[in-house]
């Protein structure tokens, strides 16, 4: 994805929040958390579709907002017993000097073990990815424009997290991920939208699973493939995890597949694409991902969805939308928007705020 123009966006969301992100299936999984860059406009869609203006969650240059840039500076590392260099937050950005700087370098021994799914190390000979640019199969380019590039490593964009190497991630530089965010109206035994009581607003659902490894609620998604496109991963992780498509014979693969697509076909809502405040990123490595919403309007399409849980979900079901939610990491923050632009319930207690 080099340095791309940006569009103006299509819809603005008043919303400043911070982020955070989810793991996954290898070499890590899904994530979420915006940051817009200083100098640079939102992120923007290709599709015929919205995408919401976030506000920036840090300064990439001057320093980190004492509630973002959290979870890329959290010890231990995931899966590990690693600590990191402490970073404090004026200490984050790049520009500020700090000559005593001194991070703790690790990568995974599952991610040293070469697996598809990893680059090889900086040193070793035969390795010499382009990076910031499209690499054979690899995407290397980021969401968020150019990346510098020192001592032969990526430097995260959004500054320092006391950690070099790769950690868990397998790509020097960007990881990509795409997470579907499936929606319908709440509906009674009559076919009526449900309304809520307090807001007045009609109450939206999505399709959450229940994540094995650490039994929260979450969207469904993972990583982009080498060579995939981002509709395909959407349709394709939204399968595994809410579907079971992996476990499914021919037959029902065929059949599910017609589902799938006419479900990923539609007009669709692309929430957020971007960097990622995510307790795996370092120095070197870091999650970027593409939060999309397909919304059915009628129910026709979602009601005759066979939700099944698989890959890494424990259990799948449709979750009504509010601020009680407890997701994991900032998942609630994607559905807040989602929630916002449908016009639907999120807040016994919130201001309308602004509906595109």
């Amino acid at each position: 994805m080099a340095a791309r123009g940006l569009a103006q966006a299509l819809a603005t969301v008043c919303l400043s929040a911070s982020l955070s992100c989810v793991t996954g299936r290898a070499p890590g999984g899904r994530c979420w958390a915006p940051l817009q860059l200083p100098g640079q406009g939102p992120p923007y869609s290709s599709s015929s579709s919205h995408l919401f203006h976030l506000s920036p969650v840090m300064s990439g240059s001057n320093g980190a907002d004492e509630n973002s840039h959290n979870k890329a500076r959290t010890s231990p590392y995931p899966g590990s017993k690693v600590e990191r260099s402490q970073v404090p937050n004026e200490k984050v950005g790049w520009l500020v000097e700090w000559q005593e700087y001194n991070p703790v370098e690790y990568t995974a021994v599952s991610v040293l073990a070469g697996p598809m799914w990893a680059d090889p190390q900086i040193s070793e000979r035969n390795f010499s990815p382009k990076f910031n640019e499209k690499d054979g199969h690899v995407e290397r380019k980021s969401q968020n424009g150019l990346y510098e590039i020192e001592n032969g490593r990526p430097r995260n964009p959004a500054g320092r997290t006391g950690l070099i190497g790769r950690g868990l991630l397998g790509r020097w530089g960007p990881n990509h991920a795409a997470d579907p965010i499936i929606t319908r109206w709440k509906r009674d035994s009559s076919g009526n939208k449900v309304i809520h009581p307090h807001s007045g607003k009609n109450i939206l659902q999505f399709v959450a699973i229940k994540r094995k490894d650490c039994g929260e609620w979450a969207i469904p998604g993972g990583m982009v493939d080498p060579g995939e496109k981002i509709s395909a991963t959407l349709k394709r992780e939204f399968g595994e995890e809410a579907m079971n498509s992996l476990q499914k014979s021919s037959a029902e693969k065929q059949d599910m597949e017609e589902q799938l697509h006419k479900l990923f076909s539609q007009e669709h809502l692309v929430v957020y694409k971007g960097y990622v405040d995510d307790p795996r990123n370092t120095d070197n490595a870091w999650m970027e991902t593409e939060a999309v919403n397909y919304h059915d309007e009628t129910g026709e399409t979602m009601d005759n969805l066979a939700l099944e849980a698989g890959d890494d979900a424990g259990k799948v079901k449709w979750v009504d939308i509010s601020d009680k939610l407890k997701l994991y990491a900032s998942h609630s923050q994607f559905i807040k928007l989602v929630a916002e632009k449908r016009g639907a319930h999120w807040s016994e207690d919130s201001e309308p705020g602004c509906h595109g």
